[in-house]
């Protein structure tokens, strides 16, 4: 089942005194996190009233929170937002959508379920579970196909994977 609501982020401080707070964003961009004039924390829909891009991080100011020690109340809160308030490019997909999806090779023959997508630099590991873990880089190279309707990723693999 899809949800309808996705981890975007994580306020990890406060910012300034007027009760800003600093939002780690789990997305490809801060930018993209800007967008929202929505967001929602402990499940509560929170107006978004400014935001920008600060160091990689957004800086956000939101309503009912005006000073340092409201801000504090949300330090560690994790930041969702409504994934039908999100306007996604065409070909792409939110992560959480192919955590799951089953993985073939260019013969169609089951490798295993994606079970995790590692970001240990700026290239994204996908964790293929099955009768041993593969680890296959998020590149084209490797990741011939990713149909999220059709429930599956197609890969290639070379030896030694």
């Amino acid at each position: 089942m899809i949800h309808p609501y996705l981890e975007c982020g994580q306020i990890v401080n406060t910012h300034g005194i007027r009760g800003e707070v600093k939002i780690v964003p789990w997305a490809d961009s801060a930018d993209f996190l800007c967008q929202f004039s929505t967001l929602y924390i402990d499940g509560k829909p929170v107006k978004v009233l400014n935001a920008r891009v600060h160091k990689n991080s957004v800086i956000a100011q939101l309503e009912g929170v005006s000073d340092v020690n409201t801000a504090m109340l949300l330090k560690n809160k994790v930041v969702y937002i409504r994934r039908e308030d999100a306007n996604l490019p065409e070909g792409t997909f939110f992560l959480a959508d192919i955590i799951g999806l089953d993985v073939v090779d260019e013969n169609g023959v089951k490798l295993g379920t994606l079970k995790d997508i590692l970001s240990p630099s700026r290239q994204q590991v996908y964790v293929v579970e099955g009768e041993r873990q593969i680890l296959i880089p998020a590149v084209p190279e490797f990741i011939l196909e990713t149909n999220v309707d059709g429930g599956y990723i197609k890969v290639r693999l070379i030896e030694g994977m």
